[in-house]
């Protein structure tokens, strides 16, 4: 997608929207606007924007070193179907603090195919990804 931009500011991100959506998902209705704050502010975040609005997110966690977990990517519901969840993968993966971990790993119930287009495989549990590089 060439019209959409990754920006790993926070300063850029929609918190309110953002948060609105994770709590809507199946993976996030038990967090709190608190919770999230936390969580995003101790991960390397993605926010992919198109002009000055943003339109998904995704975050990363770990040691930033060996591991590191992808979270919460989500796109806006009227711009899903448009590749930005491959541009929001893409972009956690080659971040520059993130070049040297070597296990990836991540749970997810209905994207597995996102996933396993960069290298990421099922575990026993139908929900666990891991990729090792």
């Amino acid at each position: 997608m060439s019209d959409v931009d990754i920006s790993h500011d926070l300063a850029r991100l929609d918190f309110q929207r953002t948060s609105e959506l994770i709590k809507s998902s199946y993976w996030g209705s038990a967090r709190t606007d608190e919770l999230n704050r936390r969580a995003f502010a101790n991960s390397i975040c993605a926010i992919a924007l198109i002009g000055r609005r943003q339109v998904g997110f995704g975050r990363a966690s770990g040691d930033r070193s060996l591991f590191a977990r992808i979270s919460d990517v989500i796109v806006w519901p009227d711009h899903r179907g448009k590749g930005i969840g491959k541009v929001l993968v893409r972009a956690l993966l080659e971040h520059p603090e993130l070049a040297a971990v070597g296990t990836w790993t991540l749970n997810t119930a209905d994207a597995h195919g996102l996933y396993e287009r960069f290298g990421f495989v099922r575990e026993n549990d139908p929900n666990a990804m891991v990729m090792r590089r």
